[in-house]
């Protein structure tokens, strides 16, 4: 019906011109409308028309013929408003009628201070933030028109490949792009976004990590110093078998850096002895061989004949230091660990008694109320809860022993006055617990202080595995024949570590200005007593000679003649052909005898720097780098050695890491890509961080 009306009142319409002013006749109303002149500038008069109807004007809305009240002396305030109503039925586009500040409240979310600004888009195609000009905001905001050029222009290509990037940095499974809840949301927010398959976007994720790995093989290549390599198996649900290679070093900036280098997939067949070919690949795809320092491995079942693999294939390119004692170490915090599951392992059948009994309790409301009052009556006012641990997390262990031990009197009341509950430990059962929960009480506090370093470097680890060292020799002379027995085996494990690591967690110790060899000495007077002088001497000796191995690399400038050891200052400073090299470490063998300082004496013989207030000892070598030239060298290789590769969200786990069932089942190249480019992306979402926080303020 209003379709018919219309098509009558336009073909009613006669134009006519009367005077300056145009105009069209409509007969059957006697009105006329008018023709917008230069003066209706108002963006609304696009949705209206001005009609006159003898001496009074109307304006007549175009999409419901509403008429309203179209007098100059009128304004326009309420035509918006009622465009504002009448639009929103018709789902119109608003933006264009929006004031400043209406817009504002219309659109909560407007770019503020930061935007994307597509001229300066970099060769790597990735847009990043960037700040707008003055001239570019009006008021608190930024308004970015449609259709017209800069960031208002939208790129499938562009799209896709954040897409990709976001899947990567957040670990979204690549089927997300499949979503039916995905496709609604990407289409609302922005309709031109042409849907990309899983064989798209799995292209898009490798060209990614082409790019971003060619970035770290620039970084690593014109490194000044050395790098270490961390070595650490992973596994999946269906028992399927990873390796993952990380660098660790110290920049030219003196941070610390971890980078993964590669994430392989082990064949079911393989064999320990594959591990070896798998490293040498990883050295000779990055060009490390003659780069690396020392590599940590996470287990203790690595045999010797695989490290002497690799040293025979490092002995090619370079030399290895005082005798490979810096070459092969093992993980801290998987050492942890180990010993926590040697005690849980010997304590299983008392630890299932103690679920039970947790479990029992906590069967029914009033059995929880009955102990209570037994707790009440024994004296015990702990505010702890009794909760069932997880079994794949032994801080939970340790936390459901803490507090069953607290409310030991209550349960030893419960069995004499509850004849259900048959969970109960004897005398004997109790004080092993309350001796095994002492030993994990210190485990627990130096994994949690190891996990919770955000710059782990080497000399923080000295101090606390000697704390370990001391009380597992203090553990061994339990009288009780279950407990040394016990200690005496995770003491075994312990000293398989410490034969292998202690020389370079002393040295490290010995670098931190705070200790220097103060710290060695008094730790190992406790270890080793009577011969502690022999063993102290052993580690001075040991510094003094990788300190000659570094000062003949300065004087020869040459940073790639050994491994397990420093970079040259001279870097690329002397042709390769040079004859004389010969010379100059003569030069320095013979310059010994002379009345010469050495950095280390000069560094050792000055005041130990106090324990108060922080310290950042990575600062401390950057500044006092041209005080010791040739001791930062060596302060740089051994501070950035991983002494400990468990991330701080797995360091209280049972087992390996685990790879999730959505890259499980991912083609193995694939995989590696997304684990290798997560880890290089979240390095730069770190640095974005702070415009984000930025953005977020504006908004």
């Amino acid at each position: 019906m209003q379709k018919k009306k219309n098509s009558v009142f336009l073909a009613n319409l006669k134009r006519v011109s009367f005077s300056s002013v145009q105009f069209v006749m409509m007969d059957e109303s006697n009105e006329i409308i008018l023709q917008k002149s230069k003066r209706l500038t108002s963006v609304v008069w696009n949705y209206f028309e001005r009609v006159r109807k003898a001496d009074v004007c109307y304006a007549v809305c175009i999409q419901c013929n509403k008429k309203l009240s179209g007098s100059s002396n009128s304004g326009t305030t309420h035509l918006r408003n009622h465009l504002m109503r009448c639009l929103k039925r018709t789902n119109h586009d608003m933006s264009q009628l929006l004031t400043p500040k209406r817009r504002k409240k219309e659109n909560p979310v407007t770019v503020a201070t930061i935007g994307f600004d597509e001229s300066q888009q970099p060769k790597d195609g990735y847009i990043r933030p960037t700040k707008f000009d003055q001239e570019q905001r009006r008021g608190d905001e930024i308004v970015m028109s449609r259709g017209s050029g800069g960031g208002g222009r939208f790129s499938q290509e562009r799209s896709q490949v954040d897409l990709a990037r976001m899947i990567i940095l957040h670990n979204y499974p690549l089927s997300m792009v499949d979503h039916v809840g995905f496709k609604v949301f990407a289409r609302n927010l922005q309709p031109l976004f042409e849907p990309v398959a899983i064989t798209t976007i799995e292209e898009t994720c490798m060209e990614i990590y082409i790019r971003e790995k060619q970035r770290v093989q620039h970084t690593l290549s014109n490194l000044y110093g050395k790098i270490n390599l961390s070595v650490e198996m992973w596994s999946s649900r269906d028992n399927a078998s990873y390796v993952c290679l990380a660098s660790h070093y110290i920049d030219e900036e003196w941070r610390l850096q971890r980078n993964v280098l590669n994430f392989i997939t082990l064949d079911p067949s393989h064999t320990e002895d594959m591990l070896s070919e798998v490293i040498i690949r990883c050295l000779m795809e990055w060009s490390l061989e003659s780069k690396l320092f020392a590599v940590t491995f996470d287990s203790f079942s690595v045999s010797d004949e695989i490290v002497l693999r690799i040293k025979d294939h490092m002995a090619q390119s370079s030399q290895v230091l005082i005798n490979g004692q810096l070459f092969e170490l093992r993980s801290a915090a998987h050492l942890l660990n180990a010993i926590v599951q040697d005690c849980l392992e010997a304590m299983r059948d008392v630890i299932q008694k103690i679920r039970g009994s947790v479990r029992y309790v906590k069967s029914s409301q009033s059995t929880q109320a009955r102990f209570n009052e037994i707790a009440q009556l024994a004296g015990i006012n702990s505010e702890k809860v009794l909760v069932l641990d997880s079994l794949v997390s032994w801080n939970s262990t340790y936390e459901m022993l803490e507090t069953v031990l607290e409310y030991k009197g209550a349960f030893c009341h419960l069995r004499d006055h509850d004849q259900g509950f048959d969970s109960s430990l004897t005398d004997e059962e109790w004080e092993w617990t309350r001796s095994v929960a002492g030993y994990l009480k210190l485990v627990f506090e130096i994994a949690a202080d190891f996990s919770g370093n955000k710059c782990p470097t080497a000399n923080v680890y000295f101090a606390e595995m000697c704390d370990i060292h001391i009380q597992l020799i203090e553990w061994c002379k339990s009288q009780d024949s279950f407990l040394s027995s016990l200690a005496a085996k995770m003491k075994s494990k312990f000293d398989e570590y410490w034969n292998k690591c202690s020389l370079v967690l002393a040295i490290a110790a010995i670098l931190d200005p705070r200790f220097k060899m103060k710290l060695v000495e008094y730790y190992y007077s406790k270890i080793y007593g009577s011969t502690a002088l022999d063993r102290i001497k052993e580690v001075s000796n040991g510094v003094k000679e990788l300190l000659d191995a570094y000062s003949i690399c300065s004087a020869i400038g040459d940073d790639s003649s050994f491994s397990g050891g420093g970079s040259g200052l001279g870097r690329g400073g002397m042709d390769a052909r040079d004859r004389l090299k010969g010379f100059d470490k003569f030069l320095h063998e013979t310059s010994q005898n002379q009345n010469t300082t050495s950095d280390l004496d000069k560094y050792l013989s000055e005041p130990i720097f106090p324990r108060s207030g922080e310290f950042n000892i990575l600062n401390y070598w950057k500044v006092h780098t041209p005080r010791y030239p040739v001791l930062s060298m060596m302060a740089r290789d051994i501070l950035g050695t991983p002494m400990s590769i468990l991330g701080a969200d797995s360091a209280f786990d049972s087992g390996r890491p685990v790879v999730d069932e959505s890259k499980s089942s991912l083609n193995p190249d694939i995989r590696q890509a997304l684990f290798c480019a997560h880890d290089w992306l979240s390095t730069e979402a770190e640095e974005v961080q702070p415009l984000s926080r930025q953005y977020a303020q504006a908004l």
